[in-house]
């Protein structure tokens, strides 16, 4: 860490090591932290688990979007916490704490990308980059009041970078401002392939918006309304295939048979001691089928297929991110299953469909902050960011 001091817990404390970075460029000025998944040259990549950490050993060579970011012109200040393998949703380690939360400090900061969001919220670093497998991007943004954005799928270089799921891992991005947003996303993306048109066609999907509790509902109604003021009226939609239940399991079939081919063979011949959560979902992960697996890559293309044809070239969904706000710190770890099983629903979406998401904080409820997503066409990851600029303001 390049930091004097951590007040968060953000970051993992790593001995000071300078990585050089470009005199000048689009990001000159700006500070960055980076998830322990990303090598950066002078550090070791430990995955927040202590087994990968003691193998790692010290990186000679940054991944590549880091040395991007680097190149032009951005200054990295740390490497930050990640939750256990990057399984997980809620910031707990088991082993390396929980990162404070910046924008409700009582309540969990959402994970994977735990310690990014934390350092970001808590105004540490200007922007830091996250891993969005199943919502590690997303819901860290909205718990900690953030934009944030998973982008289309293999978008994004994940060279170099610890993998959980592969054909579900995205390399996102979390920013306080859409100035910096629009800013860092200009260097991370790039322009877009087919840009979304000036004027797009806003989409509704009522049964996400059914899946919140009425409170969450009607604290997101006001930030609905704000969207619709600058894009225009929303015309109801529905996205599940065979509901959400279906969505639910057919995703985790991708996921968890991924995630033991990333990393069984290192819990059989390490045997690490996985923390809470982290060790059930492994173990459910190692015995998925391969008719399982193979019905839900089947599922997927079918899906992924069937939100092409809805959002066409200007279609934009805009939907909540998570159930609700952050559980409180205190939540014990069945309730924190039950909201990550609940989040799951919502954030399948993007992750079966490959497809870009992005999260803006619009909203609050019980003093901590909620966020409303824009959810588009793949390759329209920069036009997202550019709408997200015009709701801003």
């Amino acid at each position: 860490m390049l930091l004097p001091e951590d007040p968060a817990h953000a970051f993992v404390p790593y001995p000071a090591v300078p990585v050089p970075h470009a005199g000048g460029g689009p990001l000159a000025g700006l500070s960055f932290a980076a998830k322990d998944l990303f090598d950066v040259a002078g550090y070791p990549t430990g995955g927040g688990c202590p087994t990968v950490l003691a193998m790692s050993g010290i990186k000679t060579n940054s991944a590549p979007i880091v040395q991007r970011l680097l190149d032009a012109g951005a200054r990295f200040v740390g490497k930050t916490h990640t939750d256990e393998l990057a399984f997980s949703m809620n910031g707990r380690n088991a082993h390396f704490g929980t990162p404070r939360n910046g924008g409700a400090p009582e309540r969990i900061p959402g994970g994977s990308s735990s310690g990014s969001a934390s350092a970001v919220s808590n105004a540490l670093c200007d922007f830091a980059l996250g891993t969005d497998t199943g919502g590690s991007v997303r819901a860290p943004a909205s718990h900690c009041g953030l934009f944030g954005i998973r982008p289309t799928h293999g978008r994004v270089p994940l060279e170099a970078c610890l993998d959980l799921s592969p054909s579900l891992d995205t390399c996102g991005f979390f920013t306080r401002d859409a100035g910096t947003f629009a800013r860092v996303a200009d260097v991370i993306l790039g322009p877009d392939p087919a840009p979304l048109p000036r004027v797009v066609r806003l989409l509704r999907p009522d049964d996400v918006w059914h899946l919140l509790a009425p409170e969450a509902r009607a604290a997101l109604e006001p930030a609905l309304a704000r969207v619709e003021q600058a894009l225009g009226e929303a015309a109801p939609c529905r996205v599940a295939r065979d509901g959400f239940d279906t969505m639910y399991w057919n995703f985790r079939y991708i996921q968890g048979r991924e995630a033991w081919v990333a990393d069984g063979p290192m819990i059989d011949r390490h045997a690490p001691p996985l923390g809470p959560g982290v060790a059930e979902r492994f173990e459910w992960s190692r015995r998925v089928t391969d008719a399982q697996f193979d019905g839900a890559t089947d599922f997927r293309k079918a899906f992924s297929a069937q939100l092409s044809g809805l959002l066409g070239a200007d279609g934009i969904l805009v939907m909540p991110t998570m159930p609700d706000v952050a559980p409180l710190l205190s939540a014990d770890e069945s309730r924190l299953e039950d909201y990550r099983n609940a989040a799951i629903r919502m954030l399948c979406i993007a992750g079966l469909a490959g497809f870009p998401q992005v999260s803006m904080p619009l909203a609050r409820r019980l003093g901590a902050p909620l966020s409303l997503s824009l959810l588009g066409p793949a390759g329209s990851d920069r036009s997202l960011v550019a709408l997200v600029e015009r709701i801003a303001g």
